[in-house]
């Protein structure tokens, strides 16, 4: 006979506090032994197809303080636009590339980068194109429920303008909190967690 569990309640949530980074980066925290490096350290080798570009990320606070114990994964298509994903259906993605990240932010400067390469379009659930992007999930203390949220690009002006996630976006004036600026090889982005400039979040 089966059980009744209406009885059973959720357990509070808490934040992660400092065991996201024991659990997901130890050689960052100093443990030794449990991997040659980070899972998600690196997601680009020598044969990587596509334009090279580092990201260089920061969260900030309500004050504009940078949070110096974050951790971001990313998450992208490959430089034709290709998931390394067992659902992806539309051809092969580049073997030589990852598809994924992880990284936490320096403990004194609050940045994290990460080098990847800039990925290509994929289509929308209707068949348009999306603009060239990122996903990113970010955690940190303080953060009960891990956030996400996308990267434009700040040299993809047509294809933002058309992008149908950032046409849906109700408060048009947020949609520069989505676009990362280029400056020389790299792309600058910071997250706002509140304040006028606060990031655009998405459901998980």
């Amino acid at each position: 006979m089966a059980q009744s569990l209406d009885r059973l309640r959720e357990s509070p949530s808490q934040t992660a506090g400092p065991y996201v980074h024991i659990g997901l980066t130890p050689n960052f925290c100093g443990i030794g032994g449990v991997y040659p490096t980070d899972l998600g350290a690196t997601m680009v080798n020598d044969k990587t197809r596509g334009e090279r570009i580092g990201l260089k990320i920061r969260v900030l606070d309500g004050t504009g303080t940078p949070l110096k114990d974050a951790l971001i994964e990313i998450w992208q298509a490959d430089a034709d636009g290709l998931y390394n994903s067992p659902a992806e259906i539309r051809g092969a993605a580049d073997p030589n590339f990852q598809g994924w990240g992880r990284c936490p932010t320096d403990m004194d400067t609050g940045l994290c980068a990460f080098e990847t390469v800039k990925p290509g379009r994929v289509p929308f659930g209707d068949g348009r194109l999306m603009a060239p992007h990122i996903t990113l999930w970010i955690v940190a203390r303080g953060i009960n429920l891990g956030l996400h949220t996308r990267l434009y690009f700040s040299d993809e002006e047509k294809a933002n303008a058309g992008d149908p996630i950032l046409a849906r976006i109700e408060h048009r004036i947020r949609v520069p909190t989505l676009i990362a600026e280029r400056l020389g090889d790299a792309y600058i982005f910071d997250i706002h967690l509140q304040g006028e400039k606060e990031t655009v979040f998405f459901d998980s």
